[in-house]
C-alpha cells in the first residue's frame, strides 16, 4: 500500500474535509480526492461518507486510521530527527491571545531559543480563539493557545492553566463605593446592593459587548452589568492602564494586574468566595507532536504553566 495514499487518508480523517486536508498537504483538492478514491479502490471499501460540509469516516475508515496513524507519525518523527540539518534552527510558530502570550508563553519559550542543538527560532502571532484555531488547522501555526477546547480529530488540546478574574478600579472609586467606611472593597455594601453600587462607575472593556465584565457579573452577581462601556480598548494591558489612570472599573486576569494591586495603583473592589476563572488550552494539530521542536515547546509550556495558576 502506497504510504503517500495513507498519509493523505490520515490527514483527511483528522481534518474532516478534503479542502482542509489539501491545504495542509500542499495539494489541490482534486488531487486529494483522487488519492482517496485510489485507496478506496485498492481496499474495495468506502473510507468516507461525503456530506454537504466535509466528510465523515466509515467504520472501515476509522479502523484504518486507528491502525495507520501512529506508524505514520513515527515515520515523521524519524524523518524530522534523523534528517534535520543540525546547522540550522527549526522555527516554531506560536499563536494566541496577545496579553497571555506576551506575558506568559513567550518569556517561557525564549529559554528554548538559541543554538544549543535543541533550540529553535520563534515566531509569534496574536489573535482570538477562532482566528487562532483556523490558522492552526490550516497549517499556519505549530502551537496555539486558546480559551476553548476544539472539536474534531484534526486538533488535539491539553489543559494549560486557569486564570482568575478580578474586579479592580483606582482607589478613589473604591472610596466612593465604601462611602467613607472600610475602603477598598464591596464588603461594606449589603449583598443585594453590591452590583447596583457599581452602576455609577464607568466601565473599561476590550469590546463593546464587555465580555470580561459580563462574565464576572453573571458568575458573581447573577445579573448583567447596567452601565455601558465608557472606554473600549482592544488590549487588556491598555485596560489596566486606563484603570490605573482612574477611568473606571475593569475585570482583569489576576496575573496581569498583580503588580498594580501590590503597589496600590488599583484595588480589588470585591473578593468573591469562588472567583470567576477562564481556562486556557494548548492546541496542536494531531500528529505534529512527533516533531521534536514542537514536542519540546509543548512540554515546556505545560511544565511552566504549573507555576502560573
Amino acid at each position: 500500500m502506497d504510504l503517500a495514499l495513507l498519509r493523505t487518508f490520515v490527514t483527511v480523517h483528522r481534518a474532516g474535509s478534503f479542502t482542509r486536508a489539501a491545504a495542509l498537504l500542499g495539494l489541490s483538492q482534486p488531487a486529494v480526492t483522487s488519492q482517496i478514491r485510489t485507496l478506496e479502490r485498492q481496499l474495495g471499501r468506502p473510507l468516507f461518507l461525503r456530506q454537504a460540509r466535509g466528510v465523515t469516516p466509515t467504520s472501515i475508515g476509522d479502523e484504518l486510521a486507528h491502525k495507520a496513524a501512529p506508524h505514520l507519525d513515527a515515520l515523521v518523527e524519524i524523518a524530522e530527527t534523523g534528517l534535520d540539518d543540525e546547522s540550522s534552527l527549526r522555527t516554531l510558530h506560536l499563536a494566541g491571545p496577545p496579553e497571555f502570550t506576551a506575558e506568559r508563553a513567550l518569556p517561557a519559550l525564549t529559554e528554548l531559543t538559541g543554538e544549543d542543538g535543541q533550540g529553535f527560532a520563534l515566531r509569534a502571532s496574536f489573535g482570538n480563539t477562532e482566528e487562532t484555531l483556523e490558522g492552526l488547522a490550516a497549517g499556519h501555526h505549530d502551537l496555539a493557545i486558546c480559551t476553548a477546547r476544539p472539536r474534531g480529530a484534526l486538533l488535539t488540546a491539553s489543559t494549560l492553566c486557569d486564570e482568575e478574574h478580578v474586579l479592580v478600579a483606582a482607589p478613589r472609586w473604591a472610596e466612593q463605593i465604601g462611602s467613607g467606611e472600610t475602603y477598598g472593597t464591596l464588603e461594606t455594601v449589603p449583598d443585594g446592593k453590591r452590583a447596583p453600587a457599581l452602576e455609577n462607575i464607568p466601565v473599561i472593556g476590550v469590546h463593546e459587548s464587555l465580555p470580561f465584565v459580563s462574565r464576572y457579573w453573571a458568575s458573581v452577581f447573577d445579573s448583567r452589568p447596567a452601565a455601558p462601556g465608557t472606554v473600549i480598548v482592544p488590549d487588556l494591558r491598555a485596560v489596566l492602564a486606563c484603570a490605573v489612570a482612574g477611568a473606571g472599573l475593569a475585570v482583569l486576569p489576576r496575573y496581569l494586574c498583580k503588580v498594580a494591586l501590590e503597589r496600590g495603583d488599583v484595588v480589588a473592589l470585591h473578593e468573591p468566595t469562588v472567583p470567576p476563572l477562564r481556562t486556557y488550552f494548548l492546541v496542536v494539530r494531531t500528529g505534529t507532536l512527533a516533531m521534536p521542536h514542537i514536542a519540546r515547546a509543548h512540554d515546556w509550556l505545560l511544565r511552566a504553566a504549573a507555576d502560573w495558576c
